[in-house]
C-alpha cells in the first residue's frame, strides 16, 4: 500500500513467460547451505522439515496501530488466518518500531500460531515518493533487530521493503540491483530468514520488471531463499492478467506469493475470484490488504478493528469461496497437519496460551454412528493445563444439509476457544453443531472442527455421537 491509501495507475500488464534460461539458478545458489527455517524449493514455500506452507492470512498496520495490535493478532487468528504480514517503520517515514516492539509482535504472532512476515513500509514508492526510504536503508533497519530476529527463521519470514519503487523508470532501472544488494548485506550480516521481495511499480510489477529481472536475484541469494510478492490491485482486473502474471513464473520454477490482495483501489474492481482461485489451484500463498485502519475504508476487513463487525471485504475473503476460512492450513511448527493434495477443510484454531512442545496423542477411537455420519475425536497436541483436540465429522452414504455431534470431556475440562462449529456445554457435556458454512456435506465427505480445552486432555476413548440432517 502506498502510505494507508492505495494510489495507482490502471496500466494494463504486459503479456508474456520468462525466457527459459531464467529459471536457471546459479551454481552458488544450487550449492545453498541447508535451510534453518522457512525456506523456498522450487515454486513452494516449504517449512524446516520440508511440508509446504501456503499462506492464507491478512496485513495489519501495526506502525500506525501498535495500541490495537494485542486484541487485533487473536482476532485475526480466530478468524481463520494461517499467516500475519505485520506493517513496521525503519523510522525514515514514520516512528521507528524498535527490537523490544518487534520482539513484542513476533510473540504475539508465536502465541497465536501466526506465521510472521515483517516488512518495511517506509520504502513504499521510493524514487516517487521523496519520504521513502531505499532498500539499503531497510536492509540497515533489518541488521538493527538481528538479536531479537536471529533463531526465529521457523516463525518469520522478513519482507525486506513495501512497494520499494513507484512508478518512476529512472528508479525502476535499479529494482534488481538494489534488491540484490539488499540480499547480499542481510546474508552477510548472517540472516538467513526466508526473504520476500516486492516488485517495483507500487507493488504491481505493472512492467514486469520482476517478472523478467526475478531469476538473476533469486540466483544472486547465496541460500537460494528468496520468495517474490506480487501485490494486485486494479492493474489485476482482468483474469487472463492474473493468469498471465501467475503463469510467468511457473514457468521459470521459481516462487511467488500475492502479498497484497484488495478487492478495489481507485478505479476498478480487482477479480479477486479468479486470483483467490487460482492461488489455491496453484498452492500459492495470498495475504489480504488489510484488517482496519486505513485512511479510505473500502478495503477495511472490519470496522474500527472490531472483528465482529466484518465488512463485505473480509466476509469475502475470510469466507467466500477459496478464502481464508475453507483453505488455511496451520505450520506444523505449530502442530498443524499436512494439507492434503486437493482443497482443505478448514481450519481456524485461535489459541491464547500456546503448547510448550505439543504432545502427540494417538486418534482416539470412532464411536458407531446412530445417525447418517460418524465423528472422530483425536487430540492434536498437550501441554501443563491444556491441549488441541479436533473432531472430523463424516457423512455417511448419501449427503448431510447439517449435522450435530455430542461428547463428554472428563471432570474440570472446558472448552475454551472453539472454531469451524457452534458450541454449546452443560457441565461435562459438549454440543458442537456445523458452522453455516460446513454443514453441507456430500456421501463420505469430511469436514473437521477443533478447540483449545483446559485441564487434562482426554486418554483412552471420547465416544462422539452424530447426528445428521
Amino acid at each position: 500500500m502506498r502510505s494507508r491509501k492505495l494510489l495507482i495507475p490502471a496500466a494494463a500488464v504486459a503479456a508474456g513467460a520468462l525466457a527459459a534460461a531464467g529459471a536457471a539458478l546459479s551454481t552458488a545458489a544450487q550449492a545453498a547451505a541447508a535451510p534453518v527455517g522457512l525456506h523456498v524449493s522450487g515454486t513452494q514455500l516449504l517449512e524446516r522439515n520440508g511440508t509446504p506452507f501456503v499462506e492464507r492470512g491478512v496485513s495489519h498496520a501495526h506502525t500506525w496501530y501498535t495500541s490495537q495490535t494485542p486484541t487485533a493478532i487473536p482476532a485475526i487468528r480466530a478468524a481463520g488466518a494461517n499467516a500475519l504480514r505485520v506493517v513496521l517503520s525503519d523510522g525514515h517515514r514514520w516512528t521507528k518500531n524498535d527490537a523490544a516492539d518487534v520482539a513484542n509482535v513476533v510473540s504475539l504472532c508465536k502465541a497465536n500460531h501466526l506465521i510472521c512476515v515483517l516488512e518495511d513500509h517506509d520504502t513504499t514508492g521510493y524514487g516517487e515518493e521523496s519520504a521513502a526510504s531505499s532498500l539499503d536503508t531497510a536492509a540497515d533497519y533489518w541488521i538493527s533487530l538481528a538479536s531479537v530476529l536471529k533463531g526465529q527463521e521457523d516463525y518469520v519470514q522478513i519482507n525486506i521493503g513495501n512497494e520499494p519503487f513507484g512508478n518512476n523508470d529512472t528508479a525502476n532501472a535499479s529494482w534488481a540491483s538494489s534488491t540484490i544488494a539488499a540480499i547480499k548485506k542481510l546474508r552477510a550480516a548472517g540472516f538467513h530468514h526466508n526473504l520476500v521481495v516486492d516488485g517495483p511499480a507500487w507493488g504491481q510489477d505493472w512492467k514486469n520488471l520482476m517478472r523478467d529481472q526475478a531469476a538473476s536475484v533469486e540466483a544472486a541469494d547465496p541460500d537460494a531463499n528468496v520468495l517474490f510478492s506480487i501485490h494486485m490491485y486494479d492493474v489485476y482486473s482482468s483474469a487472463s492478467t492474473i493468469t498471465g502474471y501467475l503463469d510467468a513464473f511457473k514457468a521459470a520454477g521459481l516462487p511467488l506469493m500475492i502479498g497484497e490482495l484488495g478487492w478495489r483501489a481507485t478505479s476498478s474492481n480487482v477479480d479477486t475470484d479468479t486470483a483467490m482461485a487460482e492461488a489455491v489451484k496453484r498452492g500459492i500463498g495470498y495475504l489480504g490488504w488489510s484488517w482496519s485502519g486505513n485512511t479510505d475504508p473500502i478495503l477495511d476487513m472490519t470496522t474500527s478493528f472490531d472483528p465482529a463487525r466484518l465488512t463485505a471485504w473480509g466476509t469475502r475473503i475470510f469466507s467466500g469461496a477459496n478464502g481464508i476460512v475453507a483453505t488455511a492450513r496451520t505450520a506444523t511448527i505449530y502442530g498443524g497437519s499436512t494439507p492434503p493434495p486437493t482443497t482443505p477443510p478448514p481450519t481456524t484454531p485461535p489459541p491464547t496460551t500456546p503448547p510448550v512442545t505439543p504432545t502427540p496423542t494417538p486418534t482416539l477411537t470412532t464411536p458407531p454412528s446412530t445417525g447418517a455420519c460418524t465423528s472422530t475425536f483425536t487430540v492434536a497436541g498437550s501441554w501443563p493445563g491444556g491441549f488441541q483436540a479436533t473432531v472430523t465429522v463424516t457423512a455417511g452414504s448419501k449427503p448431510v444439509s447439517g449435522w450435530r455431534t455430542t461428547f463428554a470431556l472428563p471432570s474440570g475440562t472446558t472448552v475454551q476457544n472453539g472454531w469451524s462449529g457452534t458450541f454449546s456445554s452443560s457441565g461435562r457435556d459438549v454440543t458442537v453443531s456445523n458452522a453455516a458454512w460446513n454443514g453441507s456435506l456430500g456421501a463420505s465427505a469430511s469436514t473437521d472442527y477443533g478447540f483449545i480445552g483446559t485441564g487434562t486432555a482426554p486418554t483412552g476413548t471420547t465416544a462422539v455421537a452424530c447426528s445428521a440432517s
